[in-house]
């Protein structure tokens, strides 16, 4: 296979779609890896296996309807491996394999489908101290953005998952890239005061339109940088609420085709009436109570460019 992602939104030919097989009971709090999952056990409203799976079919169903190749992990018994975007990510020819949180690397195993099916020199391991999950790492046009956490209670947070030391590897493997760090606000236990990921607080659409929640920054600068970048007529900000529902973490088919959940009342209608895009809507509001979306769900391999 010859991985080839350059951008978040152009046509995607081939994806992994993580996989509800066996996920087991639901977790204890002091289980849990987010803020989303953590209220959701506390609430005991945590989503069963046969609502994540009857959601996550439904998002297939559309893939396939694209033409796109779709790949599953192998099934682990009593394993969450709904959320392939934190195993491993590509940029442009490379795949890298993400150092995911301890209690969770033995999700790696199951990818050995995919792996497979790629040059070996084109498989890239992090070093033990670089740490960085995919939802941290969003392309556009010759950038590459990564949501960091640099404070020094790094190592109590759990949702602390990338880190600087991730961020200088991948400026070193890819010198033709820029690379851009932004600062996002982290919370363990209340998922309306910080974000897990940068896919959490900001998601590029279309072919030069952005979805933004600027109170996911620590710094307000990176919120007008990115201001700068997409100009603010191509912006849509969302509110505290939408962000909790997880509005910026839609995943596009194409330029023109962006699969989002159902109850996005006032992006869907914004994606579509004012932006032009198709809206594939799906049901995935269960899977939200885990602490990813769409695009958490999903490991792109190859997109073709414009």
């Amino acid at each position: 296979m010859q991985l080839h992602i350059t951008s978040e939104t152009s046509t995607l030919k081939a994806v992994v779609l993580g996989q509800p097989g066996s996920m087991g009971k639901a977790p204890l709090p002091a289980e849990t890896y987010d803020a989303k999952s953590y209220e959701s056990v506390s609430l005991g409203v945590y989503p069963t296996e046969e609502e994540v799976y009857r959601e996550m079919s439904a998002f297939e169903k559309v893939l396939k309807k694209y033409d796109v190749q779709v790949f599953r992990p192998w099934t682990l018994e009593n394993c969450n491996q709904v959320f392939a975007r934190d195993v491993g990510f590509v940029i442009d020819d490379k795949i890298i394999n993400s150092n995911i949180i301890p209690d969770r690397e033995d999700e790696k195993e199951a990818y050995e489908v995919v792996y497979d099916q790629i040059s070996y020199n084109k498989i890239f391991n992090l070093p033990e101290k670089a740490h960085v999950e995919g939802g941290d790492v969003i392309l556009y046009n010759n950038m590459v953005m990564v949501g960091l956490y640099t404070g020094s209670d790094y190592p109590q947070l759990k949702t602390a998952r990338t880190n600087a030391y991730a961020f200088h590897f991948l400026k070193e493997l890819f010198p033709e890239r820029e690379l851009i760090p932004f600062e996002l606000i982290k919370h363990d236990t209340d998922p309306r005061k910080g974000v897990l990921h940068l896919d959490c607080t900001f998601m590029p659409v279309g072919r030069n339109k952005a979805i933004i929640y600027k109170d996911g920054f620590s710094r307000v600068s990176d919120y007008h940088l990115l201001l700068d970048i997409f100009g603010k007529e191509n912006v849509f900000e969302i509110t505290q609420e939408e962000m909790y529902r997880m509005n910026t973490n839609v995943f596009s088919i194409s330029p023109e085709i962006v699969v989002s959940e159902r109850n996005f009342t006032r992006l869907n209608r914004h994606l579509r009436e004012i932006w032009g895009l198709t809206v594939e809507e799906v049901p995935y509001f269960e899977i939200s109570k885990m602490g990813g979306l769409l695009r958490c769900s999903t490991l792109p391999l190859v997109r073709t460019d414009e």
